[in-house]
C-alpha cells in the first residue's frame, strides 16, 4: 500500500512540474506541458485508475496552494481527469461467450475478455479535446466579441514581438488566424492526449505492467452515429455565436478522430503491396509537412465508414471455401 501511494504522488508531482513549467516560457516548457497527463496516464494503466485519480487530486492540491484555483481547476480538467478516466477505459474488459467451471483437479479457467474498442476510446479523447479547448475559450469571456477580440489582441503582440516593424496590413491574416484557431486548438489538443496515452500504453507494455493485450490499430473504428454527429456540428457551424464556435471545435475534434481511422484504413488497404513501407512513409511525410493532406485521411476515414472498404478488402483476401463432400 505504501507503494502505491508513493507511485501515485510521484506520477502526480512529475505531471504537476511538467504543467507549471509553461510558467518559465522556455521552449521547452511547451513540449513537458503538452506531456504532462503522460505520468498519471502510465500510473493509470499500470498501476489502476485508483492510482492515478491520488496523483492527479494531490497534484492539483499542490499547484492550488502555489498558483491559485486556476491553475488547479486547468490542471484537473485538462490532466487529471482525461489521464484517469482513459487510463480506466484502456483496462475496461468484459468476459464474452460461456464460461464453463473447470473440475476439482484442474486450475480455474480464466474468461475470454472483451476489451474496450479502441475507437470508442479515440471518441472520448475527441470529447476531452472538446472539453478542455471550450473550457480554455471561456477563459477569455464569455461572448464571440470579447473571445474574438482576446484572440486578435494577444496575436498582435505576439506577431509584434517577433517583427516590431508589424504593420496593419496584417489584419487580414490575424483575422484569418483568429477563426481557425480554436480549431487548430482541438488538433493540437486531441494529437497531444492521443500521443500521451499511446506513449503511456507502449511504456506500461515494455515493463510488462500492460494488463491488456495491444490492440489490433487497423481495426479502430469510431461508433456509426459519430457520423450523425458530426453532421450536425457541422450544421450548427453556420449559426452565430457561442454555438458555432462549440459546434466549430466539435466538427474539428471529430474529423481528426476520422482522420485516425483514415491512417488505420490506409494501412489495411496497403497489406498487398509490396512497398508498403515507402508508401506509408510518404503518406506520413506529406502529413506532417504539408498538414492539409490530412483531410484525405478524413474523407478515407468517413468513407470506410459508410462503404466498409476494410471489411470487403479483408473479405477478397481471405481464402475460398473448402470444397465439401
Amino acid at each position: 500500500m505504501m507503494a502505491f501511494g508513493l507511485i501515485a504522488l510521484i506520477a502526480g508531482a512529475a505531471s504537476a512540474l511538467m504543467f507549471a513549467s509553461i510558467v518559465s516560457g522556455a521552449l521547452i516548457s511547451l513540449v513537458l506541458f503538452y506531456l504532462a497527463p503522460l505520468p498519471l496516464m502510465v500510473a493509470a494503466i499500470g498501476w489502476g485508475p485508483l492510482c492515478a485519480s491520488v496523483g492527479g487530486i494531490a497534484a492539483a492540491i499542490g499547484l492550488g496552494a502555489l498558483f491559485g484555483l486556476p491553475y488547479c481547476i486547468i490542471f484537473a480538467v485538462t490532466v487529471a481527469l482525461p489521464a484517469w478516466w482513459l487510463g480506466h477505459l484502456v483496462l475496461l474488459s468484459r468476459p464474452v461467450g460461456p464460461v464453463t467451471p473447470a473440475a476439482a483437479t484442474e486450475p480455474p479457467v480464466q474468461p475470454e475478455l472483451e476489451w474496450y474498442p479502441v475507437g470508442r476510446i479515440l471518441l472520448w479523447i475527441a470529447g476531452f479535446a472538446t472539453l478542455t479547448t471550450i473550457a480554455a475559450l471561456l477563459t477569455l469571456g464569455t461572448d464571440v466579441e470579447t473571445i474574438t477580440g482576446t484572440l486578435r489582441r494577444g496575436l498582435m503582440r505576439l506577431l509584434r514581438a517577433t517583427d516590431p516593424q508589424t504593420s496593419g496590413e496584417v489584419s487580414q491574416f490575424v483575422d484569418a488566424m483568429v477563426r481557425i484557431a480554436p480549431g487548430a486548438a482541438t488538433i493540437v489538443a486531441m494529437m497531444t492526449l492521443t500521443l500521451n496515452l499511446w506513449l503511456g500504453a507502449k511504456i506500461t507494455a515494455t515493463s510488462g505492467r500492460l494488463l491488456r493485450p495491444w490492440p489490433d490499430m487497423m481495426t479502430a473504428e469510431l461508433p456509426p452515429m459519430t457520423l450523425v454527429g458530426l453532421c450536425v456540428a457541422l450544421a450548427f457551424c453556420f449559426t452565430g455565436g457561442l454555438l458555432a464556435i462549440a459546434a466549430q471545435i466539435t466538427a474539428a475534434a471529430l474529423m481528426m478522430g476520422y482522420a485516425f481511422t483514415g491512417f488505420a484504413v490506409l494501412h489495411t488497404l496497403t497489406l498487398a503491396l509490396k512497398s508498403r513501407t515507402f508508401w506509408l512513409g510518404s503518406a506520413y511525410a506529406v502529413v506532417v509537412v504539408f498538414g492539409w493532406p490530412v483531410i484525405a485521411m478524413v474523407i478515407l476515414g468517413m468513407a470506410d465508414a459508410v462503404f466498409g472498404f476494410r471489411e470487403r478488402f479483408l473479405r477478397s483476401r481471405q481464402p475460398p471455401p473448402l470444397p465439401t463432400a
